[in-house]
């Protein structure tokens, strides 16, 4: 930048301006020498803020919310009925559990992210629109029932807490939920959802409140000893089916396909391929590992206090937090109840939001998180539809666990076709393009597939 002079001859000639104070360099220890460290300051903490924004653990969001939706109330009680009944004998499962689930939710958010699509909507492209809408109607119904159960143990546990009624409780829960839901962007509801992940953490603290046979836990996880009888292979089936669940399956496609934010899928924009799969894969097997090892901190927590003080049978994961009080104090029963809270908060959203992701889609209705409600009638309706039909059902003479039971059933029923399908759909070049999922991942889907037909079958069964 230069002024014009005119010099002795009448020509303009050309000097420097006067520079811009923020050209200027002050010395250390005047006023503006002050300003300028201040503005330096400024500089480096907003570094710091960027270089954080990069750690591996902030790049977690759809599979660390799925994996805590994964141990909701009624997963709890599942757990609980385990160590409760057998003690340490069931650990084996869920490191055996934790591959399998890993490799299906990545193979769901891997389909969402390339195709831009969720999980219906890439079913209903390659398969007869009537298989579609009877997968979904299924889960519809399944998800409603494990609502009812999962709003039911939120009630009881704050009545245990707080001694509210928990039928002044549970209505309280349900419409904070679907208030959330409808009235909050997806971009702001997932940082409430992601802080709510930390109530997990109150199952890893119950251990801390009682003594833990270490040595045995090890032994018993690597050489476990299997019954073969009625009751273990029921368990065996339940801890399987409730580790490994459709309305998941539904929820991490989409969730990433609402974390596109109207941007391009991987294949519109190839040279994200490496970036993205690379941050799925770390997300959903973190998430994945945060939520097997809080359900053997579960399983651990009952067997080492339930199971030996004699309480072998628990209806909901309410009446597990109330038998530990007795048997490991006060202190383990309110973390094991508030805990119940934190994941309730987590998991009923995601089952009524995978419902109405995967209805919407099957019907081509506008759907997303992210979308207003009058921009998405249909999918918001499904939600509240879902979600008010099992809080009528707290009124009804219909037990919760019933409707668990029932929901557990169906679950079984949809969740083989559903690998089946998911791990085809992620093995077609014409669905996938160049992106397919890697030979390892078709592996453990192959044997998760196994493993769930196996499980239906003794459901059906037993």
């Amino acid at each position: 930048m230069c002024t014009a002079l005119v010099n002795d001859e009448g020509q303009a000639a050309a000097q420097p301006a006067r520079p811009l104070p923020s050209e200027i360099e002050f010395a250390p220890g005047t006023e503006e020498g002050s300003t300028a460290i201040g503005t330096s300051d400024r500089t480096s903490r907003r570094g710091l803020i960027a270089r954080l924004k990069q750690h591996p653990l902030a790049r977690l969001g759809p599979g660390l919310i799925t994996g805590v939706a994964d141990d909701d109330p009624s997963g709890i009680a599942t757990y609980s009925q385990a160590g409760a009944q057998f003690g340490l004998a069931m650990l084996w499962t869920m490191p055996l559990a934790y591959p399998l689930m890993s490799a299906v939710q990545a193979t769901c958010a891997r389909i969402g992210r390339v195709t831009g699509k969720g999980l219906a909507a890439n079913i209903a492209a390659i398969y007869p629109p009537a298989f579609v809408r009877a997968l979904v109607l299924l889960l519809l119904v399944a998800n409603t029932l494990n609502i009812a159960a999962d709003i039911a143990a939120m009630g009881e546990a704050a009545e245990l807490v707080t001694t509210v009624n928990r039928h002044v409780a549970t209505p309280i829960f349900v419409f904070a939920t679907l208030l959330l839901q409808v009235f909050i962007p997806y971009h702001r509801y997932v940082v409430f959802l992601k802080w709510l992940t930390a109530s997990l953490l109150a199952y890893a603290a119950v251990l801390f409140t009682v003594h833990v046979p270490w040595g045995e836990v090890a032994r018993r996880i690597a050489l476990p000893h299997l019954s073969i009888d009625g009751a273990s292979a029921t368990m065996v089936l339940a801890l399987f089916g409730t580790t490994i669940s459709p309305y998941l399956f539904f929820w991490q496609a989409s969730e990433e396909v609402e974390d596109l934010n109207s941007g391009k899928s991987i294949l519109e924009a190839p040279e994200t391929a490496r970036t993205e799969l690379g941050r799925i894969n770390w997300d959903t097997w973190s998430g994945m590992f945060y939520s097997d090892a809080t359900s053997i901190c579960i399983i651990l927590a009952t067997a080492v206090t339930l199971h030996v003080g004699g309480v072998t049978s628990i209806d909901t994961a309410a009446d597990a937090a109330s038998a530990l009080r007795p048997l490991a104090g006060s202190f383990a029963f309110a973390l094991f109840a508030c805990g119940i809270l934190g994941v309730g908060l987590i998991g009923v959203p995601v089952l009524a939001g995978s419902a109405a992701y995967a209805l919407a889609e099957a019907m081509g209705w506008h759907a997303g998180l992210e979308r207003r409600a009058r921009d998405a009638r249909g999918f918001y309706g499904v939600i509240a539809v879902s979600v008010l039909a099992a809080l009528v059902l707290q009124y009804t003479p219909i037990s919760p666990m019933r409707a668990l039971f029932w929901s557990a059933v169906i679950n079984g029923v949809v969740a083989v076709p559903m690998l089946v399908v998911i791990t085809r759909l992620a093995s077609m070049p014409r669905v996938m393009g160049d992106f397919v999922s890697s030979g390892p991942t078709r592996v453990l889907n192959w044997l998760a597939v196994a493993i769930m037909a196996a499980a239906a079958l003794g459901m059906v069964l037993a």
